[in-house]
């Protein structure tokens, strides 16, 4: 079906005209690994590819993806390659953990992520949001700004407020570009990674990003150093957070509370972040979208003083979020290593085969979406929910490691447009489309720079 005339196309590369050659399928992979597909991966509901040897499987379908991810959860484990990516950053983190480990901590972490819990938090998040949109008001003649950078400012602040209590040691900016080196330097594909090389030979891309591992690794024992000290003093008056629930939950070691410190700081405020300025971005290159939005915050904000309603309150704002998450989702790929024989569709998994479930693909398949490359949010309407299955929009993931946070991340994500948008403006300023760059999560190759200015009010 042709795109409507209104519907804004994304920016995004365009699929491969044919199957990469071996030397440039690392280089794109080192590079930006969102650009290796070809047209039958938008297509086809599975596909296998044999890359370097390995048998490798790509799953569209929702009902295959249910199979593998869910129904058949246990044959799947963490891909090698992924692992040999994420854990150098992240080591036993929750994202990076496999076994028991992985499930105790995750049991550990479950009280703080209870819808109850959550909502308390939601007016936390709207007095930061609103305190960050005054400061951006009140620099609106400086020029544009960069909204991709503002939002990852934005988000941590909110983090560190909600699940960390201000604890966290350290200055927003220069965390902000620690942040930006880490992920560009220790979330790259490095060719040895693909040829399976021995982990002790060095890969410049983490060998390079060192000095900002060493950064966080020391913010991080400086914040859980604190915390431990203030609940040896005074036990009962610590807050009741994330990180007091990390230090008490026996089982863990202090490099493991360590780990799991820097994967919801590092990935839990990167994915909203990224997720708040693609949003802004394709509100402002479809500005009929934009003035929908604009005219529900105008006629139900002042009649919602309680934050914790807003996500079910804001259709249309919840929408455009959605719907960049589609576009852009946060976690671009899921991968996993078949442990034994399985079949999908049809087609056989061989034990030892890699097993790819691609957000980016599945969210842009022509066989599950009308118009899959274009801006329109009205998919996620509620009146439209029921029309997508369950398991075509996986933005956090599926089965049973789905984030965690996903609801925290929606709330705050609504609530941050919110405030952000009910007195603010955001036009696109740059000389071309931003290009998306998978770095563990789709961002924008040169930032979203982008003029702040006051708006009127629709009523």
């Amino acid at each position: 079906m042709s795109a409507t005339a209104e519907a804004f196309l994304a920016p995004a590369p365009r699929p491969q005209p044919r199957p990469l050659s071996t030397p440039a399928f690392i280089w794109t992979a080192m590079r930006n690994p969102i650009e290796i597909w070809g047209e039958r991966a938008y297509r086809e509901k599975v596909l296998r590819d044999d890359w370097l040897k390995v048998p490798t499987i790509i799953v569209n379908d929702p009902a295959a993806i249910r199979h593998c991810l869910v129904d058949n959860a246990g044959n799947y484990a963490m891909q090698p390659l992924r692992q040999r990516v994420l854990r150098p950053m992240l080591r036993d983190g929750l994202l990076t953990a496999e076994g028991e480990l992985w499930r105790r901590t995750r049991r550990a972490m479950a009280p703080i992520f209870t819808p109850r819990n959550i909502g308390g938090l939601a007016p936390i998040m709207a007095d930061r949001s609103q305190a960050f949109a005054e400061r951006l008001a009140a620099g609106t003649a400086a020029g544009s700004v960069d909204a991709a950078n503002e939002m990852t400012l934005l988000t941590y602040d909110i983090l560190q407020a909600t699940l960390f209590t201000d604890a966290i040691a350290g200055e927003p900016v220069e965390f902000a570009r620690a942040m930006d080196d880490f992920l560009h330097r220790m979330g790259r594909v490095d060719p040895l990674d693909l040829l399976d090389a021995p982990a002790f030979l060095p890969r410049i891309g983490r060998f390079l990003g060192r000095r900002s591992t060493a950064y966080f690794r020391r913010l991080i024992a400086e914040t859980a150093e604190r915390r431990r000290t203030l609940l040896a003093q005074d036990p009962e008056g610590a807050p009741r957070d994330l990180l007091t629930l990390l230090l008490r939950t026996d089982g863990l070691s202090q490099a493991e509370v360590e780990d799991n410190i820097i994967t919801f700081i590092g990935a839990g405020h990167e994915t909203t972040a990224r997720a708040l300025g693609w949003t802004l971005y394709l509100l402002a290159s479809a500005p009929a979208e934009r003035e929908k939005v604009e005219r529900e915050l105008d006629e139900a904000l002042p009649g919602l003083p309680d934050p914790r309603e807003w996500a079910d309150a804001l259709p249309r704002t919840r929408a455009a979020l959605e719907e960049a998450m589609r576009l852009y989702p946060p976690a671009p790929s899921l991968n996993r290593m078949a442990l034994e024989r399985d079949e999908v569709c049809g087609l056989e998994v061989p034990a030892g085969a890699s097993l790819l479930v691609l957000p980016w693909l599945v969210h842009r398949h022509e066989a599950l979406w009308d118009d899959p490359w274009h801006f329109k949010p009205d998919r996620f309407l509620p009146q439209n929910r029921s029309r997508l299955d369950r398991f075509q929009y996986i933005p956090f993931g599926v089965g049973p490691r789905v984030c965690i946070g996903a609801s925290f991340a929606l709330q705050e994500g609504v609530i941050a447009l919110a405030c952000l948008l009910k007195e603010l403006r955001f036009d696109y300023v740059g000389a071309r489309p931003p290009h998306p760059v998978q770095k563990i999560t789709v961002q924008p190759r040169d930032g979203l720079p982008m003029r702040v200015s006051r708006r009127q009010k629709t009523r």
